[in-house]
């Protein structure tokens, strides 16, 4: 077993303790930092332009054949190209550091990419982790993929992905932590030390990405790549925090959003490169373009040509061009027209440097890697896969939405029917960005049900039903995806067998959603409704008069309502990971207690996104005990969400006490102690998620309705009861007025505590 692997063990027993005390990031020393300036002057005055220039390029291996591989090596040996994304094994790693050793000076190359959830081993995607609301969870997870990455050759990862995203029908919503800022901006943070460490060149270690920089998860109706108008206060306020908290944690390198904001392109704005993220928040690391994305200041309009796109990208503060020539054919001509000063390419390329000689390449270019006779026989040995970790983590990462009448857990005996185009799938459990995860290495929901409920369990499968019929949506999975089957039978044949199968059983576990081309990069969707082909086929189901279980595996918040009121049960599992079906399988049967809570708000319909449950107030707000005409209201639907935000039901049920302050008022500067007694009032262990909100009901601006403040999760046994306390202090009254100033307004609090953001227990406090 490689070395890493080994110390992979060790390291990943301590996430737990090194994860719930947030300690301070380690900095570099002084005398550290003296030696790598040193280092880089010296070779920056060894260096010509070209040089410096082929830094700045970040250039993709895209997988097959490569007939041009010489071509691109000789790019490498001429000192032309400064890192590589897409190559994840270690023989095609070591041919291209072996080329950037030919060069002229050898500096180093590093290795990128989209570890998002995992790269050997696969956890859920990350609006499933964040369900959890466990930092140790998190950690877990970041610690297992940078160990196996570190062992594949691999220095650097574009994650954490910390954009705020209150649409569901944007695709990238499985790839962050929801719509909150506080809760984002814990697991933001948490990620990024998980993978760095305290010190980066360690084995076991990769740097950490930031991205999308800046606000791509508010981009206009969901679509991807749209346009972003926002307050300078909401970004502020909102939007910038989980941003920051990344960066604070000593992320490497921040990644820019393809977004415009205000009407400049994020890769072209100096007032969020630099004046922002490197003046005020005191970025050190490297800066990367999105894929192409100097380019297409083009298309944005604000750039006429090529080099006018390279010119402002590099004055606003672009360090790296990601998968383009737009930086080596056009950076040195305005450098001799004197469009950009030297100045300007030194910067970004000091920038590169040091990030590679903080990962110790100038020391070791093969670092991790080392000489081909030491790789593994096979790269994607079932041996090096973290199995236990990824299964804990899943096992927290599902929400229970709806139980009525005791429906789950299920019984292991008796005859159950499997049914649903995502019952038997091990391509789609996995999610996107699936790293360098393998597909017959995953355990499907059919497998798991095996797995965990042994021979006494009769299962009947049937598909019942395909993804979609819509031929447009068919026809784009086919283009863009490889992972939809279409099953050439006829909808009435699938039904029919569902059916049939289900009059046999005791009870029908329905595994329905979204496949993963419908969830990820491009993928926004006008709706988000559970496709029409498979509500159809639930409708039958449900005819049969049989309890009724659905299995949700998707990456949004879906409208439910109709699954709400007919399903027995709900269980959302989003997608779930190489261990996504034994996960799953715990907690149908009730081997594992579900407590996770929902990082999004479900909405009941499309119509009311956005829907978030930090919203501001209104002059005329809708109360639904006293409904009036002139309030902010839908008089077409039920007002409100179908699922809150933090909501996550369990098999026991759990009691919160009233709040208790340690002092009715707060001096500025001083601390608050706002505390509940938790206690499982019912006949099984189990753990909950405890939550924190604040309000202040009148300041010099509209402040929101709540906003998470605190979280803990707390494991208990029947009848065993807990106080959980939360300190407050100024830092989280603290928020930006007209005048753009950081303040704490003294005046009236509210408190709130709860096990979801509507059902909580308030009291309140004056802050001196």
């Amino acid at each position: 077993m490689n070395r890493l692997y080994i110390l992979g063990a060790l390291l990943v027993s301590l996430a737990g303790a090194l994860a719930a005390a947030p300690a301070a990031v380690a900095q570099p020393s002084p005398d550290f930092i003296a030696k790598r300036e040193a280092f880089i002057d010296r070779l920056m005055k060894r260096m010509t332009v070209q040089e410096k220039i082929g830094q700045l390029r970040l250039r993709s291996v895209e997988a097959g054949p490569h007939p041009d591989m010489i071509g691109f090596e000789k790019e490498i040996s001429d000192g032309r190209v400064g890192g590589i994304f897409n190559t994840v094994v270690r023989p095609g790693i070591r041919v291209l550091q072996d080329a950037a050793m030919r060069s002229r000076l050898k500096i180093p190359l590093f290795f990128s990419f989209d570890v998002i959830h995992g790269q050997r081993t696969i956890f859920p995607v990350d609006i499933g982790v964040a369900s959890s609301w466990d930092l140790n969870a998190v950690h877990t997870m970041g610690r297992i993929s940078a160990i196996e990455a570190s062992a594949d050759g691999l220095n650097l990862t574009y994650s954490p992905m910390v954009d705020i995203s209150r649409d569901p029908r944007w695709g990238r919503n499985s790839e962050g932590f929801g719509e909150d800022t506080y809760l984002t901006s814990k697991m933001g943070a948490a990620l990024v030390k998980a993978y760095q460490g305290d010190d980066p060149s360690q084995p076991g270690h990769i740097m950490a990405t930031v991205k999308h920089f800046a606000l791509y998860g508010a981009i206009e109706g969901g679509r991807d790549y749209n346009t972003v108008d926002m307050s300078e206060r909401r970004m502020y306020d909102d939007y910038f925090p989980p941003y920051k908290a990344a960066v604070d944690a000593g992320a490497a390198a921040v990644m820019i959003a393809l977004n415009s904001v205000n009407g400049e392109p994020a890769t072209s704005d100096k007032w969020l490169l630099q004046d922002v993220l490197r003046k005020e928040w005191g970025f050190k690391g490297i800066t990367i373009s999105d894929h192409g994305a100097i380019l297409e200041l083009i298309k944005h309009g604000v750039a006429a040509d090529g080099q006018d796109a390279a010119r402002k990208a590099i004055l606003a503060g672009t360090d790296m061009s990601m998968s383009d020539t737009i930086y080596d054919t056009n950076l040195a001509p305005l450098l001799k027209s004197g469009k950009i000063g030297m100045a300007d390419i030194d910067r970004a390329c000091r920038d590169v440097l040091r990030v590679k000689y903080d990962l110790g390449l100038f020391k070791d270019p093969y670092r991790d890697i080392g000489a081909a006779a030491d790789d593994p026989p096979d790269t994607f040995a079932e041996s090096r896969l973290h199995r236990p970790e990824a299964r804990k983590v899943a096992d927290e990462s599902l929400v229970l939405l709806t139980n009525k009448n005791h429906a789950l857990p299920l019984k292991k005996a008796g005859t159950i029917a499997l049914i649903g185009p995502l019952a038997d799938d091990q391509a789609d459990v996995m999610g996107n960005w699936a790293g360098a995860g393998r597909v017959h290495q995953t355990v499907s929901l059919r497998q798991g049900i095996r797995n965990v409920a042994g021979d006494k369990v009769r299962v009947l499968y049937a598909k019942g039903a395909n993804i979609t019929d819509n031929p447009e949506v068919v026809a784009y999975l086919n283009h863009y995806s490889h992972d939809v089957h279409i099953d050439p039978r006829s909808e009435a044949d699938m039904v029919k067998e569902a059916v049939d199968a289900a009059r046999q059983a005791d009870v029908i576990v329905a595994a329905v959603g979204e496949s993963v081309g419908m969830a990820h990069e491009a993928s926004s969707r006008s709706d988000i409704v559970i496709p029409p082909l498979q509500e159809r086929l639930l409708e039958a189901l449900k005819a049969t008069g049989k309890p009724l279980v659905v299995v949700l595996m998707n990456g949004r918040p879906l409208a439910l309502t109709w699954e709400a009121e007919n399903a027995d049960a709900m269980l959302e599992t989003w997608f779930s990971g190489t261990e996504g079906g034994n996960a799953i399988a715990d907690v149908l049967f009730g081997d594992v207690n579900p407590s996770g809570k929902l990082p999004m708000t479900f909405p009941r319909a499309v119509g009311q996104v956005p829907l978030y449950y930090n919203h501001l107030p209104t002059g005329r707000p809708f109360d639904p005990a006293h409904p009036d005409k002139y309030t902010s209201r839908y008089f077409d639907i039920t007002n409100g969400p179908l699922f809150p935000f933090g909501y996550g039901l369990s098999y026991t049920t759990f009691g919160v006490s009233d709040v208790k302050l340690s002092a009715p008022t707060m001096k500025a500067g001083g601390t608050l102690q706002a505390s509940v007694t938790v206690t499982n009032t019912g006949d099984r262990a189990g753990a909950t998620v405890v939550q924190l909100y604040l309000n202040q009901p009148m300041a010099s601006v509209s402040r929101p309705v709540k906003m998470l403040r605190g979280f803990s999760r707390v494991d208990l046994k029947p009848g065993e009861s807990r106080v959980v306390s939360f300190p407050i202090t100024d830092d989280d009254l603290a928020f930006y007025n007209q005048q753009m100033k950081r303040v704490v307004e003294p005046g009236k609090f509210n408190v709130y505590i709860g096990l979801d953001s509507d059902t909580v227990k308030a009291t309140s406090f004056n802050r001196l």
